[in-house]
């Protein structure tokens, strides 16, 4: 809970609407309440949830507590105590929830109330959390995961009967997302268990009030719950650094910049540098560390550290002990640390609501403005940067548009209604269809699910172990046997993590987890960073990998699946409206500014409505570089439905290579016919073949046949390795395949792939958007604009069935060539490039 930046002069009518404890407290700090902290108290005295959305440093986590501690207070003064647990408290991240906890005991205690806080999470001793079954305490601050635990037990009736309030921290991060989706559903069954508990959601960055409101709410309907907004903060100053260093065309770590970034830590108090991959935290760690002359205390963090190691520079953090500290968005949700005097974004943001999420950790008062500066990596980056910093002076969001919930999640869900007890089917869908995500869930996939759930479906219903529920003489369904309870509780959650490996020093200190697939490409002696480490690998015993420290060498560093996020739809639209107009090219840097007027001459400058596509030959191949500006994950499908097209029309093409912004695909021979390629029903019998065919349906299977409990990868005196879950998931992915093609689970992993990796509803949307808009431009050499892609060849392949070799282009040779022939009037001197 920061502090909160209270005007000078007190109020004492809004002092007055406080009971005198809590008026007497606000007294004696020098503060008054926030008009939306004093609606907060008007909400629950009526008995009405709420969504309050407020800035950083406007109190918020004050405000979603301060109702439950007055009753409490109010209860506890007429010798009547609340009996067990009053208010839940869930967050999105375990660190929030016992940093929350440090702060809110801090008022308890000074007001000198009779309240009893505590956290559980995966963190809590077993015998901490038996006793808070026994007697919870007044407040427990938890997560959706340990939520759902506990209401697998047999004693959630009782552990929960009292419940008067639910507050829902960071409500944005958790909404959509299929940990939303289980917190949904167990927000659902505490209704039951306590009919008319208030549910209050905090959030700062909001781009659809409405539709978390309706997620919120009780019954689904926004209209059930009471909108509150705080007065706007003062408003961040952020900038983007114009480096006195070479601007890449090409490359995402924005090394060339760190000297800078150096410098900026030098003359501020305590920076975050906020980063979008945990391989670019550990490159920019290093360097800051190499550039360290002055011994400023610089950590790293990110969530393949040891907890251990993550709580001691949180605990530093917190202490102000520390300089800065790089970051992933492992710490982009509310840690309170008001010392914080700059952040900075190394690389383009992707998302304004996520730039505004990590400016919002700087100051944490609402009268200060927060401090950011932006660090692109590459020129592409530039516009990206400038489109993020226009969203968030214009104060606008993004946001996906939401999505049913998970089947997946629902069979946990189902499962652990078990656990806790026998149930009517009948009554248990009348519960489901409440929870936002699930309200248009049909009865009869409700029916399959649970089918599944009872006896694995109709392919794998032979098999004892998928049998995990039958029906008794009441016709109400019970666990079929105790080790699937265990198991359930063992696997709870819908974070599945790629198969990791622990990295541990010779002398036994575990440093973190690595993901199993770059071990596997390492040899003894090899090097890589990790830990803000360069280690020496050494070898693999009892799945852990074995290091020492290194003494040089060309150090690796390790990649993590699916750590690049996508650019968001909203911030694609404005880069391609920056590129559309020269008018807004003033505030870019010189250089990039001179790359898109080169590109104009060479080519033309992508319209924001249409599709520019250029062709060119280079060296004995054709290249067809399309500007779609649709994210990373929708240019990977769309290449892949691309060179199947182009291999049905004998073009042979031999791969193909994807930026959030652009697809380049070379071939044999040139596509011509661009209209038909493009067309949307690439989407129909092609898509279908290519996810029947492509590896990326098995890995999507294996996740939620792990969510689902179909697989654990945890079960009792074991844990799995990748290798064995992999090899589980692949042979029942097979067998569903052959026999139920139509299973829940093959249903779940289509509708989780169409929206996560390939991006299918985007990539619908910009092909119907371009049709009979696309702008052809055949060129005979390559275009300035189409260099960053052209230098990503060889990075991250994907090849066609015609390649035999990977192209090996310069960086120089590509810009000279994208260079050559310059407009009249212009020398090479005067290009900055």
């Amino acid at each position: 809970m920061a502090p909160v930046n209270q005007p000078a002069l007190l109020d004492e009518s809004k002092l007055s609407v406080l009971p005198p404890v809590f008026a007497d407290w606000f007294h004696r700090r020098g503060w008054q309440p926030h008009p939306h902290q004093l609606q907060m108290l008007r909400a629950a005295e009526a008995g009405e949830s709420a969504l309050l959305i407020a800035p950083t440093g406007g109190g918020k986590t004050l405000a979603g507590f301060l109702p439950s501690l007055v009753a409490l207070a109010a209860q506890s003064s007429n010798g009547e105590p609340h009996e067990g647990l009053h208010t839940l408290y869930i967050s999105p991240l375990k660190a929030l929830a016992v940093d929350i906890h440090r702060n809110l005991t801090q008022p308890i205690e000074e007001m000198g109330l009779d309240v009893t806080c505590e956290t559980r999470t995966g963190d809590t001793p077993q015998s901490k959390r038996q006793r808070q079954r026994r007697k919870p305490p007044g407040i427990l601050m938890t997560t959706p995961e340990s939520l759902a635990l506990l209401l697998s037990y047999y004693d959630a009736p009782q552990v929960f009967g009292n419940l008067s309030c639910v507050v829902i921290d960071e409500l944005h991060a958790i909404a959509g997302s299929k940990r939303g989706d289980l917190l949904a559903l167990g927000l659902a069954r505490l209704e039951t268990l306590s009919p008319g508990c208030r549910r209050v959601g905090l959030s700062a960055t909001v781009h659809d009030p409405d539709w978390l409101a309706g997620w919120l709410s009780p019954t689904a309907d926004p209209s059930g719950v009471r909108p509150i907004i705080g007065r706007d903060g003062a408003k961040a100053e952020v900038s983007i650094l114009t480096t006195k260093e070479y601007l890449p065309w090409s490359g995402h770590m924005a090394v060339h910049a760190i000297a800078e970034v150096y410098e900026k830590i030098k003359s501020a108090g305590t920076t975050l540098v906020f980063v979008n991959t945990r391989a670019q935290a550990e490159l920019v760690f290093q360097e800051l560390w190499r550039l360290n002359d002055d011994g400023l205390a610089i950590a790293l963090h990110h969530g393949s550290l040891a907890v251990e190691q993550r709580r001691k520079v949180e605990g530093a953090m917190a202490a102000g002990r520390l300089r800065a500290v790089v970051a992933t968005s492992s710490l982009d949700l509310g840690i309170d640390w008001a010392a914080v005097d700059l952040v900075v974004q190394v690389g383009a943001p992707k998302g304004s609501a996520r730039l505004l999420q990590r400016i919002g950790r700087a100051n944490h008062q609402l009268d200060q403005p927060s401090r950011a500066l932006l660090v692109p990596a590459n020129r592409f980056e530039v516009l990206e940067c400038r489109a993020a910093l226009e969203a968030v002076e214009a104060r606008s969001l993004d946001g996906d548009p939401p999505k049913p919930g998970g089947l997946d999640v629902l069979s946990q869900h189902i499962l652990g209604t078990a656990c806790a007890g026998p149930f009517d089917a009948d009554q248990l869908y009348q519960e489901v269809i409440t929870a936002y995500p699930y309200k248009h869930l049909k009865k009869n996939d409700f029916d399959r699910t649970l089918d599944f759930v009872a006896s694995g479906g109709y392919a794998l219903k032979s098999y004892e172990r998928y049998r995990r529920l039958g029906l008794d003489a009441h016709g109400f369904y019970r666990v079929s046997n105790l080790s699937h309870v265990k198991r359930y509780r063992m696997n709870v959650g819908t974070i599945v993590e790629a198969p990791v490996l622990k990295v541990r020093m010779r002398n036994g200190r575990v440093l973190g987890e690595v993901e199993e697939y770059f071990v596997n490409a390492l040899l003894p002696g090899d090097s890589f960073i990790f830990a803000g480490q360069l280690l020496a690998f050494e070898g693999l015993r009892d799945n852990t990998v074995l290091v020492s420290r290194a003494k040089g060498g060309d150090p690796k560093v390790p990649a993590y699946a699916g750590g690049r996020l996508p650019l968001s739809t909203h911030l694609a639209e404005r880069v391609r409206g920056i590129l559309g107009n020269p008018d807004r090219w003033r505030d870019l840097p010189p250089a990039v500014a001179e790359w898109l007027r080169l590109q104009q001459w060479r080519s033309v400058l992508p319209n924001p409505s249409g599709l520019l596509v250029e062709t060119f030959p280079r060296g004995e191949k054709e290249f067809l570089v399309a500007y779609c500006f649709e994210g990373r994950n929708a240019h990977q499908t769309l290449g892949m439905l691309l060179t199947r097209r182009m291999e049905r029309a004998g073009l042979a093409p031999l791969g193909f290579v994807a930026t959030d912004y652009v697809i380049a695909v070379w071939s044999l021979k040139p596509a011509e016919d661009l209209a038909a390629l493009f067309d949307e029903d690439m989407l129909g019998d092609d898509l279908e073949e290519w996810m029947a065919e492509s590896s990326m349906l098995k890995r999507t299977f294996r996740k939620v046949a792990v969510i689902a409990g179909l697989i654990e990868a945890r079960a009792p005196g074991q844990e799995k390795s990748g290798r064995q879950v992999t090899f589980n998931a692949d042979l029942i992915y097979d067998v569903l395949r052959k026999h139920e093609p139509n299973h829940i689970l093959l249903q779940a992993t289509r509708a989780e792939a169409a929206g996560g990796l390939t991006d299918i509803g985007r990539l619908a949307e910009m092909l119907k958007r371009v049709k009979g808009r696309i702008e052809h431009r055949r060129l005979d050499k390559i275009s300035p604009l189409a260099v960053p892609v052209l230098l990503e060849i060889g990075k991250e392949q994907v090849s066609g069935s015609g390649l035999d070799e990977l192209l090996d282009e310069g960086a120089q040779a590509l810009i000279d060539e994208a260079t050559e022939g310059l407009a009249p009037g212009r020398g090479q001197a005067e290009l900055p490039l």
